[in-house]
C-alpha cells in the first residue's frame, strides 16, 4: 500500500523538520508518472532538527520496518549517517542521514526546487540531481526509472 505522502509531509512541516524529499517521491512531486510505495527524506543532522524529527516520528508511530521488536527510532539512531527504514501509521518512510556517496542535507540544498503540496512549501531534490544519483546507484530499480525521469525533466524544461 502506498504511503500517505501528504500526511507524512504535513507532520514533518508541523514539526518544522529541515528535510529534502528525495527518491522517487521527489520525481512524483515534479510530475513523473510513476507510483512509489514510500517517502524518502534527507534531513539535517543538527541537534535541534534531530529533536524535531524525533517528535514528528513519534507522532506518526514510527518504528523500524521489518523488525518484529517494533523498535522506535531514537536520537542516537537519528544522529547516524545511515538510512533508517521505518514504517509509520501513514506508510513507509525512509529517513536518510546521507545519500549519494555521503552527501548531506546542506550539500544538496542548492539542488532543490520548492513544490507546493496542499499549501505546504516542500524542498524537493531536483530532477537533474535525482537522475544523477540514480545513475550512480546503478541498481536495477534505479536504472528502470531513468527513462521516465529523463522524459519528465525534458517536459519540464520545455515549459
Amino acid at each position: 500500500m502506498p504511503a500517505d505522502t501528504v500526511a507524512l509531509l504535513r507532520t514533518l512541516a508541523l514539526h518544522k523538520v529541515d528535510h529534502i524529499v528525495v527518491g522517487m517521491t521527489a520525481g512524483v512531486l515534479q510530475g513523473a508518472p510513476v507510483i512509489t510505495l514510500d517517502v524518502d527524506i534527507l534531513y539535517a543532522r543538527t541537534p535541534t532538527n534531530i529533536a524535531r524529527l524525533a517528535a514528528a516520528l513519534s507522532e506518526v508511530n514510527a518504528r523500524f520496518r521489518g523488525d518484529p521488536r517494533q523498535i522506535v527510532p531514537n536520537v542516537s539512531h537519528l544522529e547516524s549517517m545511515g538510512h533508517k527504514l521505518l514504517e509509520t501509521d501513514h506508510g513507509d518512510l525512509d529517513v536518510l542521514g546521507t545519500i549519494d556517496e555521503s552527501a548531506e542535507y546542506a550539500d544538496l540544498l542548492e539542488d532543490t526546487v520548492t513544490v507546493d503540496v496542499e499549501g505546504m512549501k516542500i524542498a524537493v531534490l531536483s530532477l537533474a540531481r535525482l537522475i544523477e544519483i540514480k545513475e550512480r546507484a546503478g541498481r536495477p530499480k534505479d536504472l528502470a526509472v531513468l527513462p521516465v525521469l529523463r522524459s519528465t525533466l525534458e517536459r519540464a524544461q520545455r515549459k
